[in-house]
């Protein structure tokens, strides 16, 4: 009964541009327009009820920064083409399926049949990457969008022989502004795969996007067996919100680790103390289908136990959803 007289949205309008591919509709009284770039080789803008939250189109992310333990096992050194490749990556491919069909790639001159008017259930494109590594690894990810504005992420790293091992791989989110707070489903406090015991599950509010101020900044702000997080963000680029209710950005999963920081990993590696870090501008959120433990045992040479490696030979799955929140 609740629902009538409410419009139930079921179908997507899909716009075919010369070098993009949009979707736009609205649910729960929210617009939303998407953007998918053939040129960035990744999503464009995921704009909703009238906010923008990509600042960069998103990327696969395998380097998380170094920790103490890390120098003093010689991790970073064995590893470190992945930072590399976290940094430079390339588009190799992107299909687009629509209603579950695949069509030819609908970009310049190919576009010009469509009419505007279009319209789907469902839209996904999916971009192919190959690492910059000594041999290539190859990275699909699928984007799925349905006419509820909700996006499937499917990130998917295909084990390559010959490489190191990975510190993590997931998908890194660039945002525009910086958060207010996240809110999330999961372990409380800072936690890691070998790290966690203490952790009690709830759900938490964290205040502003804290950095952990170890005297030499790395890694920190990792929430492992996560089932959502959201992101409440009041700001805009051009501060034409500044001031207005905060609106958040919900990512659904199935006990995957995340981190929302104010910076990337490379930020944090480039400076040595604290006050060399950048002035927060970005939120920076990572979700992660792996993630390699910390150790901790000591920090004078001895590795991470072996369970909580990351084999570079390995397939690794990264999958979980993007939904407007809705309130």
């Amino acid at each position: 009964m609740e629902n009538i007289g409410r419009k139930i949205p079921d179908r997507l309008n899909v716009v075919y541009g010369d070098v993009t591919l949009g979707v736009k509709g609205e649910a729960e009284g929210k617009a939303f327009h998407y953007i998918f770039s053939y040129a960035a080789g990744g999503p464009a803008s995921f704009c909703i009820d009238g906010r923008e939250w990509l600042y960069r189109a998103p990327r696969p992310v395998f380097w998380r920064a170094v920790t103490d333990n890390d120098r003093g096992c010689g991790f970073a050194l064995a590893s470190g083409i992945w930072l590399a490749a976290d940094m430079f990556i390339r588009c190799m491919g992107i299909s687009v399926a629509v209603d579950g069909k695949e069509i030819p790639l609908p970009c310049a001159p190919a576009n010009n049949i469509y009419t505007g008017t279009e319209t789907a259930h469902s839209v996904q494109i999916v971009y192919t990457y190959e690492t910059i590594t000594n041999p290539s690894a190859r990275v699909t990810v699928a984007y799925r969008t349905e006419a509820s504005g909700e996006i499937t992420v499917d990130a998917r790293y295909f084990g390559q022989k010959g490489l190191p091992e990975l510190p993590v791989f997931g998908m890194r989110f660039v945002m525009p502004t910086c958060a207010e707070r996240f809110v999330y489903e999961g372990l409380s406090g800072e936690t890691y795969p070998d790290r966690k015991a203490g952790g009690v599950e709830g759900i938490h509010e964290v205040a502003g996007l804290p950095v952990t101020p170890y005297l030499v900044p790395q890694d920190c702000g990792m929430h492992v067996d996560s089932h959502w997080l959201e992101v409440w963000r009041s700001t805009g680029l051009d501060n034409s919100r500044r001031g207005k209710e905060a609106k958040a950005l919900r990512f659904e999963m199935d006990k995957l680790a995340f981190s929302c920081l104010p910076y990337t990993a490379e930020e944090l590696e480039n400076a040595t103390h604290q006050e060399e870090l950048p002035p927060p501008r970005r939120t920076v959120v990572c979700i992660y289908g792996a993630v390699r433990g910390v150790g901790g045992i000591d920090s004078w040479g001895t590795d991470v136990e072996e369970a909580y490696h990351v084999d570079a030979g390995e397939d690794i799955c990264c999958s979980f959803r993007i939904v407007p929140c809705a309130s």
